[in-house]
């Protein structure tokens, strides 16, 4: 609904943490869903960080991002995993 945003003056880019006027920055959305804004809070980045993102389609990435993060203790353990269940989507 527009209109219905908060009002912030300031947001902080998830990137490089830099603290930006809300009106020249990017939402993100880590569900890869902003359309649907009903109870989200949206991170942000500066326009330099967005424009440096690959803008490829990301189908199921957040949750497999989310699976491995569960079951990984340490990052060697999260990198493993990763690699195993990408390997597994290929096949």
């Amino acid at each position: 609904m527009l209109g219905s945003r908060r009002s912030r003056d300031a947001v902080t880019c998830i990137a490089c943490g830099e603290s930006v006027p809300r009106a020249k920055a990017r939402e993100y959305d880590k569900h890869g869903d902003r359309w649907d804004r009903r109870d989200k809070e949206f991170e942000y980045l500066c326009k330099p960080c967005h424009g440096d993102l690959t803008h490829q389609p990301r189908s199921g990435l957040e949750d497999l991002l989310a699976a491995v993060e569960s079951e990984a203790d340490d990052r060697d353990a999260f990198l493993h995993r990763y690699q195993e269940l990408v390997e597994q989507r290929q096949d």
